[in-house]
């Protein structure tokens, strides 16, 4: 990874951002998710709007993980929602995994979009009670320092949760440069998570900020965690333009060494 393409707000350190965009679709209060349910079903300009406001965002990003984007369905006007916010943003590498596929009406994803070309990436399916859900996998450089930085969607239900937190285990223990990023559906603190900071490099967030509901968040279940040799500088959310959920982002100070073998 280049130093001078990848950290925009000073040498060493990598912007990231995190967020659910719910296929572009907005709600403001909860009776939304009633009486706006033909969003979930239907295209509509609006959410262009939602996707043209977040490409303004992505843009002062280096590496963005997003969830419930769209692959290309009804729901979106065929439109490859990561491959639309990359190029909006002007960022030019993407990768999506699409994971559950209804027909035609919606087909859900994760997304990644990086303003330096990984190095490998890599998708897998999570297991659980319900298909669908996934972890995209990143590699920027080589060895024992490169850097790893996934984005995941995990479930609702708390078993298959804790199903899928040990399988993303098992991929990260041995990396010891990683972030992880995405909708847990989870806080920090919860016994699933717990067992993720016992098994890997990965430590707890500092701070845990509140996410969802976008519209007045007091559950924490947004995560941008990092392993102990990166430094978390800043993390804070964007504003509530789009989605139920708040967009989280953070600065990172990444180690020499892990820069130069990027």
């Amino acid at each position: 990874m280049n130093v001078e393409n990848a950290a925009t707000s000073g040498a060493g350190v990598l912007r990231v951002l995190s967020c659910n965009i719910l296929a572009g679709a907005s709600v403001q209060r909860y009776s939304e998710y009633f009486t706006r349910s033909w969003g979930a079903v239907l295209p509509g300009k609006y959410k262009l709007g939602n996707l043209d406001r977040l490409a303004h965002s992505i843009a002062q990003f280096d590496v963005i993980g997003l969830q419930e984007v769209d692959a290309g369905s009804i729901r979106s006007g065929f439109l490859n929602q990561t491959r639309y916010l990359a190029e909006t943003s002007g960022l030019p590498y993407w990768s999506h995994q699409p994971n559950r596929k209804v027909s035609s009406v919606s087909h859900t994803a994760n997304g990644l979009i990086s303003r330096s070309q990984p190095d490998e990436v890599l998708d897998y399916p999570l297991p659980g009670r319900l298909r669908g859900r996934g972890v995209l996998l990143a590699r920027y450089g080589e060895g024992r320092d490169a850097l790893t930085v996934a984005v995941a969607h995990l479930s609702l239900g708390t078993q298959s949760r804790a199903r899928q937190v040990d399988f993303i285990a098992d991929l990260l223990h041995d990396r010891p440069h990683a972030v992880l990023m995405g909708d847990f559906n989870c806080p920090p603190d919860s016994p699933e998570l717990r067992s993720l900071f016992a098994h890997t490099a990965l430590a707890p967030p500092a701070h845990p900020s509140p996410t969802f509901p976008s519209w007045h968040p007091q559950r924490a279940i947004d995560h941008i965690l990092v392993t102990s040799g990166i430094a978390v500088e800043r993390m804070w959310t964007l504003p509530a333009a789009f989605s139920d959920h708040l967009p989280l982002a953070a600065e990172l100070r990444l180690p020499q060494p892990m820069l130069q073998a990027a």
